[in-house]
């Protein structure tokens, strides 16, 4: 008989279960198949591997090409592996504390997924197994496993729910960019090439000022830029939209994000260019509160130790374990 421990912990993680688990099917079917580990004598195949990992390989793909792509895909497929040791040794663990899993346990998982993923037709459900290549004891299988790692994890890694308020200020005033908004201006940019290699620097320089004096005197910022500007946002009026710092260049960076709304530098120099900028509007830059930022660090505290205390009994789990991988 089950312990009542277990009961317990199992029927509260049914409730937190995701629908089926469409990441298992997606992945194609594999011709060659393998020893991909050991674990006590439990074997992982190589197909079990490229199951867990097919998505995330697609997405891979889609990203990369080439050495980088192997290299990613390699590195994912090493962390589906270590991911199904892991399991495997949970599951082991769950057996030799002679716990069980009652039969209606997974009925009621398999009846809860038929009626919120196939409408409650379960003809329907059944013929998806069988185009998957799964059996409904397959199917029952991977869902008593997952059911056995939910229970045995929420057993094992105790939290706290409260996340200490001292841990909390000082994660606080080690992170001051995380509770930052990004700084943004919108900016207009007139871009007057000095031809200097043509000998006309001077005259264009002059021009520059004198687009300056127009725009001082109450001149249409986007009319002198459409008229003026070599920049490529010239047929938009020089406008740039929203920038972030790092976007433009230093000098014009530090122009930009000085300058109050609605007003105009002074012709910059740069790279053999003269440039005039003005800035429409600006927001951002403004830090959280430690107040306001308290239950976002809060959470991440408490997620950063539950990771970690499921790492430690992980590792506990490892240490005591044969484990070979091909």
């Amino acid at each position: 008989m089950m312990r009542p421990i277990l009961i317990a912990l199992i029927a509260a993680c049914l409730l937190n279960f995701s629908p089926i688990c469409r990441a298992a099917y997606a992945a194609e079917p594999e011709v060659v198949d393998g020893v991909a580990a050991v674990v006590n004598g439990d074997v992982i195949t190589f197909s079990q591997v490229r199951g867990l990992v097919g998505p995330r390989e697609k997405l891979l793909r889609a990203q990369f090409s080439g050495d980088e792509l192997i290299t990613k895909v390699k590195e994912a497929r090493q962390a589906a592996l270590q991911d199904l040791i892991d399991r495997q040794l949970i599951i082991q663990a769950f057996k030799k504390e002679n716990y069980q899993i009652p039969d209606h346990f997974v009925e009621e998982r398999v009846h809860d997924i038929v009626r919120t993923d196939f409408g409650g037709d379960r003809n329907t459900f059944i013929k998806t197994l069988e185009a998957q290549k799964f059996s409904m004891g397959e199917f029952k299988k991977m869902e008593t496993e997952k059911m056995i790692v939910q229970a045995m994890r929420s057993k094992n890694v105790k939290l706290n729910t409260v996340a200490s308020p001292v841990k909390v200020e000082e994660y606080y005033k080690a992170h001051p960019d995380e509770f930052t908004s990004k700084a943004q201006v919108k900016v207009r940019l007139i871009m007057i090439p000095s031809h200097a290699s043509d000998g006309n620097a001077a005259a264009q320089k002059a021009m520059a000022d004198e687009i300056f004096g127009k725009l001082v005197n109450g001149a249409e910022f986007e009319r002198m830029a459409q008229l003026y500007s070599e920049d490529s946002t010239r047929e938009k009026g020089g406008d740039w939209g929203w920038v972030e710092r790092k976007t433009l260049a230093e000098p014009l960076e530090k122009a930009a994000f000085s300058l109050e709304p609605g007003k105009i530098s002074h012709v910059i120099e740069f790279a053999g260019n003269y440039y005039i900028l003005k800035v429409e509007d600006k927001h951002g830059g403004d830090t959280k509160s430690l107040a306001d930022a308290r239950p976002d660090i809060e959470k991440k505290l408490i997620q950063q130790e539950a990771q970690q205390l499921q790492e430690k009994w992980l590792t506990s789990l490892r240490s005591k374990a044969y484990i070979k991988t091909f």
